[in-house]
């Protein structure tokens, strides 16, 4: 604006001028295009990336005991991955946050595809153990691409789209293992199998990175650059406009300008504002849920074959037909979103309560029957209650760090897949109900925090992660 006339000049990047409103209509209009495909794009990612997984970790334990390792050893190697992830989930979860999430991704999914390439190769339990600490640090790809999603979908609308995100994942870990099965039978089975999940996973960035390309020819070299707490747009416009776009930090698609040592320093800062934040009691839900659920899982075809006598046979149909519930699951959050008008407290607590009650019922009724109906129920309670949880991290977060939440979140699950096998060993001393039953009262552990804390979980926003 020059002398109470509009200019006609291109409006400088930094800052942006609020540009004239019929011009705020045509880049929502094209905008709103963008995100969609790009979230089908993270579908697909989310899909290849299961469904390479699965393919391979069934057989790992096959692998090293062909190895000829002692079984010290093997137990040894085989917790690398889980320690690693305890401490690269945050690590790369806040690094996402200073480069940039497209590339954070891209990295990730490359890195892992060399992980499995090694693990093609492993012919002693040194590179056994190289490939597996590449994939320890690395494999982030799922937890990056929902940070991804929450920062490109509207927050109302962030459950419904991980869900969906999560559905397609876990259709790839049902497809995953029967593809596995049957190239193990091949010669030289396992060797092919991990080459072909790294072959997938190179797919995996080839197609993230041609979506990546045709969108920055189309728009740009940056996202949409519309802050909900920065922008000055219109109401009108805001309320029409169907994207929540990256802040100026994540937004980039190019790799990162920094040195490294600003990248640690930014990345040391993010960590100090979630350490001075209150959303530790949150993390603690998420332990404490994460540890049940995985107490419940731990010894499910052992308990299975001693209380009824069932094969493994049926009990591999039986976790086959549980993982097709999640599934639906995932689609499901929509239709639930609405009737709890989209209250994530209400729906995570009361998904916590539905997964205690039927644990215990899991765990105290002597019927086949209703094992079979408690462990359909708890299918549905798990998922909707995994997505829920990781929805009100962001929101009680802010959009200052989410991936650092995110990889929080992870290393607190890590942190459930370490100490829940020692306390399913010693559950299982009295009863092979002893697991699912102590989870049952560790989830109830778990909604007295909720309940102690409705107040601040229910409303908008109200935990801000201090400023450093």
């Amino acid at each position: 604006m020059k002398n109470g006339s509009p200019s006609q000049d291109p409006a400088p990047p930094i800052p942006p001028p609020p540009p004239p409103a019929g011009m705020e209509r045509v880049q929502a209009a094209e905008g709103a295009a963008w995100p969609a495909r790009f979230v089908l794009c993270l579908y697909a990612v989310g899909f290849l990336d299961f469904f390479g997984v699965s393919m391979v970790v069934p057989l790992l334990s096959l692998h090293v005991k062909s190895l000829g390792v002692s079984p010290t050893v093997a137990g040894v190697v085989g917790s690398l991955y889980g320690i690693l992830q305890l401490f690269s989930s945050t690590l790369v979860g806040s690094w996402s946050d200073v480069v940039g999430r497209p590339y954070c991704l891209l990295v990730c999914i490359l890195f892992s595809a060399l992980g499995y390439f090694v693990l093609s190769m492993s012919t002693n339990i040194f590179l056994f153990a190289v490939a597996r600490i590449f994939v320890g640090i690395f494999k982030h790809t799922h937890s990056i691409s929902k940070v991804l999603i929450s920062d490109l979908v509207p927050e109302k609308q962030r459950l419904l789209v991980i869900g969906h995100f999560n559905a397609a994942a876990n259709f790839g870990f049902i497809l995953g293992p029967p593809v596995g099965g049957y190239l193990t039978e091949l010669e030289g089975g396992f060797h092919l199998t991990a080459f072909v999940c790294a072959s997938i996973f190179i797919l995996n960035a080839g197609v993230f990175w041609m979506v990546l390309q045709h969108e920055r020819k189309t728009h740009g070299n940056e996202w949409v650059t519309i802050n909900k707490k920065k922008d000055m747009l219109s109401t009108e416009i805001k309320n029409s406009l169907h994207l929540q776009s990256l802040s100026h930090d994540a937004a980039k698609y190019s790799p990162p300008t920094e040195s490294s040592w600003t990248q640690v320093i930014s990345v040391l800062k993010r960590l100090d504002s979630i350490a001075r934040s209150d959303l530790w009691d949150l993390f603690l839900v998420r332990l404490l849920m994460s540890v049940a659920v995985m107490l419940y899982h731990s010894n499910f075809v052992l308990a299975l074959e001693e209380r009824f006598e069932l094969k493994p046979k049926l009990t591999g149909y039986f976790i086959s037909y549980s993982s097709t519930l999640g599934v639906a699951a995932g689609f499901l959050l929509g239709p639930i979103t609405r009737l709890y008008q989209h209250n994530t407290y209400a729906i995570l607590l009361r998904s916590t309560v539905l997964t205690c009650v039927l644990l215990m019922l899991y765990s105290l009724l002597e019927s086949v029957w209703a094992v079979v109906i408690s462990s359909t129920f708890l299918a549905f309670s798990t998922t909707v209650g995994r997505t829920c949880i990781t929805d009100l991290e962001l929101t009680l977060g802010g959009n200052e760090a989410s991936g650092l939440l995110i990889g929080i979140g992870q290393s607190v699950s890590a942190v459930g897949r370490i100490v829940s096998p020692l306390i399913s060993g010693i559950g299982q001393e009295f009863s092979p109900c002893g697991p699912p039953l102590l989870g049952g009262l560790l989830g109830f552990v778990a909604v007295l925090i909720m309940i102690m804390n409705k107040s601040r979980y229910s409303g908008t926003r109200s935990t801000k992660l201090k400023s450093t």
